[in-house]
């Protein structure tokens, strides 16, 4: 770093170390801590500087990197660095709503069209089996993976705070319940014969993912298209692509762009978002 930078150094100092207090690895630290250096480095070219960081700063930087011509991986890679620095900070709102160059939408991606959304959710109440109708819309409705599902306690939803708390490799995430979902719970709650297993079968066990994917091959659908299409419907309602990542647990900024564009929202809470873009389906049967 440039010689009147050394005020940002101890700041990156307690960064790296962070990072070790969260079993981050060695690669991991010293890429993070060689992103910062160059941002910082670009910030004081600017007459700014890492320790006052801002959002516009932050805005700035991506775009110059883009007009560099920097590779996407290459982009992204430092926009996970600046992420997690400010989660470091306690600022995590400063990387939300960044506007990054889209890429091409990936035609793989199979998601429910709104009709077949409707049918799928008229038909599984029309069954009228209150675990498996709690199951398609907490999938559908927090875009959770399978195994997800399966490991899911009774304590992972607080209906209180109307949230759903899900756990994946020593890693935590919040995800707001939409009305729907949680009334959907409640019901299947409330006859549920479990004390710690969130969903069960039959003999009263933990359910497996196999049982589930049974289950839904009866309509036609899987867990991995159910969980495409919460990413989909978040992304074709605007909603911030760092808003949709952090929702579905995304690593990889580079998986949630497949979706589409990158766009801005209007959405002050995520339980605004969830509410907002699955709405339209209480006219649903």
């Amino acid at each position: 770093m440039k010689r009147n930078s050394t005020e940002a150094i101890p700041l990156i100092l307690d960064f790296c170390h962070w990072l070790q207090e969260q079993k981050k690895s060695p690669n991991t630290i010293s890429t993070y801590k060689r992103e910062l250096e160059k941002f910082q480095e670009w910030l004081q070219e600017k007459n700014s500087d890492i320790t006052r960081l801002i959002k516009d700063d932050i805005q700035s930087y991506v775009t110059f990197l883009e007009q560099q011509g920097k590779s996407s991986t290459t982009i992204d890679k430092t926009i996970g660095a600046i992420r997690t620095f400010t989660k470091f900070l306690e600022k995590p709102d400063l990387v939300l709503g960044l506007k990054v160059k889209p890429v091409e939408k990936n035609e793989d991606i199979d998601a429910l069209s709104f009709d077949e959304y409707s049918a799928l959710l008229t038909e599984v109440k029309t069954d009228g089996n209150l675990r498996n109708i709690a199951m398609v819309y907490v999938l559908l409705h927090t875009g959770i993976r399978v195994s997800e599902l399966c490991r899911l306690d009774r304590s992972n939803v607080d209906f209180r705070k109307n949230q759903l708390i899900v756990h994946r490799n020593e890693e935590e995430r919040i995800i707001p319940l939409s009305s729907e979902t949680r009334a959907h719970l409640e019901n299947y709650l409330q006859r549920s014969a479990s004390n710690e297993a969130l969903f069960i079968n039959k003999s009263g066990d933990r359910i497996t993912e196999r049982s589930v994917q049974y289950m839904l091959e009866k309509y036609n659908v899987n867990p991995n298209k159910l969980r495409h299409t919460f990413c989909q419907r978040l992304v074709d309602s605007d909603v911030d692509l760092e808003i949709v990542s952090k929702l579905a647990g995304h690593k990889d900024l580079n998986v949630t762009k497949k979706y589409a564009k990158l766009n801005t929202n209007n959405f002050n809470t995520l339980e605004d978002v969830i509410n907002k873009c699955f709405l339209d389906e209480k006219s649903i049967g």
